[in-house]
Formats: structure tokens, sequence, C-alpha cells
């Protein structure tokens, strides 16, 4: 199977894998560290945005906030 871009594929941009890079550090931020992992991936996110992946770029956001949220709120229910 060659790598070869087809007419119907889209080339992987550095704003595809800041995104997608993003998603991966908002799942994380779920379970460890959401102080850290959760801006990371809403920053990432943004970078991800604003270099031309706009669609994946603003999920990418969404989710680095979900995640943050999502991980504090776990943290209290484990620490309390």
């Amino acid at each position: 199977m060659s790598q070869a871009a087809t007419p119907h594929s889209h080339p992987v941009t550095a704003a595809r894998v800041c995104s997608i890079v993003a998603f991966v550090l908002a799942a994380i931020a779920v379970l460890f560290f959401p102080i850290i992992f959760g801006p990371g991936a809403i920053i990432l996110g943004v970078i991800g945005y604003t270099t031309g992946d706009r669609v994946l770029g603003k999920w990418a956001i969404v989710a680095g906030v979900a995640g943050t949220i999502l991980g504090f709120l776990l943290a209290y229910l484990v620490l309390t």
C-alpha cells in the first residue's frame, strides 16, 4: 500500500497534527493532571484552528475545555 496522496485524500498538515494532539491531551486531562494537560489541549486546539484546521480545531478546543472540567470534577470526587 503506497502513501501517495489521492485527489480525494487530505494531506496531513501541521494544523491537523496540532488538533489531533489536542484531542489526545484532552483525553489525558480527564485522568491525569488536568491543570497541565487541559490548557495544553486548549492551546493546541487554538493553534490548529488559527493555522487552518477550522473544524477539527474548534472541536479540539471544546474537548480541551471539557477534559479540563471533567478532570477537575473527577479529582474532586476521588479526593472527597
